[in-house]
């Protein structure tokens, strides 16, 4: 009894690997079901859209049409969702933005061709615009107008996994303007395809919105207010950053020396070294990083990884101080500039009436008038 007890309560040579990878092969097919239904759905939606688009013009219809057919959808469907007024004009304006795609249906195939947009087509391949959620598609239509930017945005949400709402967010503060814009010394000291990619990874300026900062603040503050914003603080870094630590300890020389911000990237495959800094750039700065990317290089990379690489985030980089500071130093080493929020510091937020205070105030004088 006892055996068959410890049999149980104790798993036998090989069984985590078991488990393990039969949990691998779940997730796997689940992420591969719901990319599926996605599909589909997406699918689905343009069909209806190229249906209504190609009846509209055969008999003349209106947009009337369509209040009609959500109404007549919900009596004959009532458990079907997503068919809305609202959702199935997104449907006709995602085929009309889109009357290339190939997955189309046999029976829209036989009465009509779609118009050929070579152009757009080579934009919007089927397999990527299938791989987006369709709310994310709604946004991209409606805030997106110029077509490559549209599919600048639509690559990079497949690419970093953006929700809907950092989509909107990476829009609204024109990410593509930023991607890439940092001065660096990369195509001199790494191999092309590697300084291509590093550079299309640092953005300038990076946009910390989520904290509120007073003019004097100190450095040390918005180290601490990223770090609490720790989450934030990656997404605005973008994918593949892993943080490692803050006032990172090195010991050289019987000195102490500490990194502000220490990250590896997943996907380059190396250390990066954050330096914060309030004001304007100065070229001693460029010796500092030198100095950390090298001690990182000497007791942290393994013999698998990339050249560790610097990034100086500064108020106002003078980008031509910064080119030459960066010409005669060994180690890839970038500049970038940051921006805080534009929000009001919260102590004088909290001098400030409340919505519901100014209202009260309002009600009463208009009470008093009226008296």
């Amino acid at each position: 009894m006892r055996d068959d007890l410890a049999r149980m309560t104790t798993p036998p040579e090989g069984y985590a690997s078991l488990l393990g990878d039969i949990k691998h092969r779940i997730r796997h097919a689940q992420t591969r079901a719901i990319l599926a239904v996605n599909a589909e759905l997406i699918r689905l939606y343009w069909g209806i859209g190229a249906l209504i688009d190609q009846r509209q013009k055969r008999e003349g219809w209106g947009a009337g049409i369509i209040p009609r057919l959500a109404r007549d959808l919900h009596n004959e469907l009532p458990k079907e969702k997503g068919f809305s007024e609202r959702n199935i004009k997104r449907m006709l304006a995602f085929y009309r933005e889109y009357p290339h795609l190939e997955f189309v249906p046999q029976t829209v195939a036989q009465t009509e061709t779609p118009p050929t947009v070579p152009h757009a087509a080579a934009l919007f391949p089927a397999k990527l615009v299938q791989a987006l959620p369709w709310g994310h598609h709604a946004e991209l239509i409606s805030k997106v107008k110029d077509l490559p930017l549209r599919q600048w945005y639509m690559q990079a949400a497949v690419e970093h996994g953006w929700s809907r709402n950092v989509l909107v967010m990476q829009i609204e503060s024109a990410a593509h303007h930023r991607q890439g814009k940092a001065t660096s010394n990369f195509a001199q000291r790494l191999p092309a395809p590697e300084s291509d990619l590093v550079q299309q990874t640092l953005k300038d300026p990076y946009l910390f919105d989520f904290l509120t900062l007073e003019a004097d603040f100190h450095e040390r503050e918005l180290e601490t207010g990223l770090v609490a914003h720790i989450e934030k603080f990656l997404l605005e870094l973008g994918q593949g950053f892993a943080f490692v630590g803050r006032q990172y300890h090195i010991d050289i020389g019987e000195q102490d020396f500490y990194i502000d911000l220490l990250f590896y990237h997943l996907n380059l495959r190396c250390y990066v070294v954050i330096e914060l800094k309030r004001g304007n750039f100065k070229p001693e700065y460029a010796g500092k990083m030198n100095f950390y990317c090298s001690v990182v290089d000497d007791q942290l990379r393994h013999k698998n990884d990339h050249p560790t690489i610097g990034l100086i985030l500064c108020q106002q980089p003078n980008r031509i101080l910064a080119e030459y500071a960066l010409r005669g130093v060994d180690k890839p080493i970038g500049v970038s500039s940051y921006e805080l929020t534009k929000a009001l510091p919260a102590d004088l937020q909290s001098s400030l009436p409340s919505i519901e205070q100014i209202e009260r105030e309002l009600s009463d004088s208009e009470g008093a008038a009226s008296r």
